[in-house]
């Protein structure tokens, strides 16, 4: 799916739309991407001349990604997070970098949905955490 096909499914916009690609697997596990750019909002104050991805938007790219396991449900309503768990921060994230996150449906409770996520850098982990979200 390319950036615009995510604009169906995610009310996200630019500067926030967090995820360029994204391809749900077989079993259904979204492999998202994202290229952190140089000029991204959330580096150019964190910090000066050592730009560093700031590690609520790591869980961001994730969450954005959760999202899209459920796009049929998603389409026209709104994903408010209700829970980041377990977050682990494992390495540091610069721009430049190609974000990939692996991410899958644990469960569903009525409009509750429970997953987990990983984001890695060349094969390195740098973020993961549970997330649980509703739908309004």
């Amino acid at each position: 799916m390319t950036r615009d096909e995510l604009k169906e499914y995610l009310p996200h916009r630019e500067p926030m739309l967090l995820i360029d690609s994204i391809d749900i697997d077989r079993d259904g596990v979204c492999h998202a991407q994202y290229r952190i750019k140089e000029d991204e909002f959330f580096c150019r104050g964190h910090f000066p001349g050592n730009p560093i991805v700031p590690g609520v938007i790591q869980c961001e790219i994730m969450a954005q990604s959760c999202a899209l396991l459920v796009k049929d449900e998603i389409k026209g309503r709104t994903t408010l997070y209700t829970g980041i768990d377990n977050v682990r921060f494992k390495h540091i994230v610069k721009p430049g970098d190609l974000c990939e996150v692996t991410a899958k449906l644990k469960s569903k409770r009525g409009p509750m949905f429970f997953c987990e996520a990983v984001l890695t850098v060349d094969g390195k982990l740098c973020c993961k955490g549970d997330l649980s979200f509703a739908l309004a």
